[in-house]
């Protein structure tokens, strides 16, 4: 589903808004701007927030937007703080048997830290903890507001959130299956996806991969049933939301469609090409920050600086999902044209009779932050472009990246990683890693017993990469498995034995401009 294309976008009113505009919108008004109203005659407030609500907040708002507010200060929940009893405080935290005590502990006795509390839980409140607040009636009449605010995710940009499970792949398919930590998982996972459906006031239909045997001496494993498991509890939740939350749809409205890992091993390990994907792959970016060079102003060595590449940069939404190649060209037209503009300004300028007036300086002057504005944005990216493309050239990852492709569509098979892997002993065991995931993922027969062993130490890969390669096969479904290894017999003799493909071309479509376009995800 596109967030963005959604009908009920404008559910609050206003004209079309994207799914992160939506997110900060809740934050700011619905939360943050609601404390003002009632009882509460501060004019600054303290927010107080968990380290997992930071992080949501910070995804969505900027501290200029919290500051505009009437926030004053920002405060860790879990952090010793100065008292202020004469300003009232939000707080901003997961419904957990931790927070509300500290929250108690703040606002109980005879000196609570601040006058008055207006608390918002970025997820459904059990019972017991509701109870566990209204026990202490000191605290009650200090409590402005008491609300579930239902946001939970992080949105990552425009149309896209996560909800930063980092350890899901492992708690969910580890090979000791863990019932407790896989529950506790699909748990935090469905209550935070169905948030995501409260701040967009939709109600979909969740629709799921069900579990599927390949005949009935097959028995269904517990990884078989996560998609089914995590589409029960979303609904459950989904369910309530109708009862709950005001406005709420009470007939779907949108679908929701869960899959897992094993409908696509390929498309998270391959090299993709788009300038997105090859900045966060090759420049060790830490989130969305790049940190670059730049000569300093006194004339000394170069300072750091750091830019986030986000959407409030014009260039980098432009280009983003557009191919190195043509990222790379396009950077090379923008800064030709702003050149030349420039140029043709100062011809302009200096064709005309007699000095500049003083209304053409001032103009020029006006003028000169934007200019300065714009070059710096296109000088960064065609510095971020050329890096790449000079660790590109350097690595020699054009040649792997088409060897990774033809793996996947069938032209190249073990011979071909072989030979890479003898011919290029120079290649980072990141990459090596990386060609025999998708190796693994497509032949997953080739890494039984010695056959695997040896592919290993031709490779020569560290003991834990090996664990990874092999855990592959934890991804896959059983019945593909069975599918290669099983059937009828066949009475052809192919004398060329045909490799196999894990992508087909797809038809009806135009040759690729771009050399390593051509993989594509299955679900886009």
């Amino acid at each position: 589903m596109s967030f963005s294309d959604s009908d009920s976008s404008s559910a609050y009113g206003g004209d079309y808004r994207n799914f992160r505009q939506i997110s900060r919108e809740r934050l700011l008004h619905e939360m943050l701007r609601s404390a003002k109203t009632g009882d509460s005659k501060s004019s600054w407030k303290v927010l107080i927030m968990d380290k997992l609500t930071v992080k949501i907040m910070s995804c969505s708002c900027k501290m200029a937007d919290i500051t505009q507010e009437g926030v004053s200060l920002v405060e860790d929940i879990y952090r010793r703080r100065q008292p202020l009893p004469s300003m009232d405080a939000i707080y901003f935290i997961q419904p957990t048997k931790e927070n509300v005590i500290m929250f108690l502990s703040d606002m109980a006795g005879k000196s609570p830290l601040y006058k008055k509390a207006f608390v918002f839980f970025s997820s459904s409140i059990s019972r017991e903890l509701v109870s566990h607040i209204k026990k202490d009636s000191s605290v009650l009449t200090r409590i402005g507001a008491l609300r579930e605010m239902n946001l939970e995710y992080f949105a990552i940009d425009s149309q896209g959130f996560i909800t930063d499970n980092e350890r899901a792949l492992e708690e969910l398919y580890g090979d000791e299956e863990d019932s407790h930590k896989g529950d506790a998982c699909l748990n935090v996972m469905a209550s935070r996806i169905a948030t995501v459906f409260a701040s967009l006031r939709e109600y979909p239909f969740v629709r799921f991969r069900a579990a599927r045997s390949l005949d009935v001496t097959t028995m269904t494993t517990s990884r078989d049933l996560i998609p089914t498991k995590l589409a029960a509890r979303i609904w459950d939740t989904l369910t309530q939301y109708k009862q709950k939350i005001e406005h709420f749809p009470q007939t779907e409205t949108c679908e929701l469609l869960i899959l897992d890992r094993s409908i696509d091993q390929i498309a998270p390990v391959i090299h993709e090409w788009t300038y997105d994907a090859m900045c966060h792959d090759l420049l060790n970016m830490e989130g969305n920050k790049y940190v670059h060079e730049v000569p300093s102003k006194a004339g000394g060595p170069a300072e750091k600086k750091e830019v986030l590449l986000e959407e409030h940069d014009p260039v980098w939404l432009e280009l983003r999902h557009a191919h190195i190649a043509f990222a790379s060209e396009r950077l090379h037209e923008k800064m030709t044209n702003f050149v030349s503009k420039n140029k043709a300004a100062k011809i302009q300028h200096g064709s005309r009779d007699g000095e500049l007036s003083t209304r053409d300086l001032q103009q020029m002057v006006q003028a000169l932050p934007q200019y300065s504005e714009q070059i710096d944005k296109l000088s960064l990216h065609v510095e971020i472009a050329g890096k790449i493309n000079r660790i590109i050239r350097e690595s020699g990852l054009r040649e792997l990246g088409q060897l990774e492709q033809d793996l996947v569509f069938g032209d190249a098979g073990m011979k071909d990683v072989i030979k890479f892997l003898t011919t290029k002993e120079d290649a980072t065991r990141e990459n090596k890693l990386r060609l025999l995931m998708i190796l693994a993922a497509i032949y997953p027969e080739k890494f039984e017993g010695e056959r695997g062993l040896n592919i290993m130490k031709l490779a020569r890969l560290p003991q834990d990469d090996m664990n990874a390669v092999n855990n592959m096969r934890l991804l896959a479904g059983a019945s593909d498995t069975k599918k290669r290894s099983t059937g009828a017999f066949s009475l052809k003799f192919d004398i060329h034995k045909k490799k196999r493909a894990a992508r087909k071309d797809r038809t009806g479509e135009e040759e690729t401009t771009w050399q390593l376009s051509r993989f594509y995800p299955m679900i886009e």
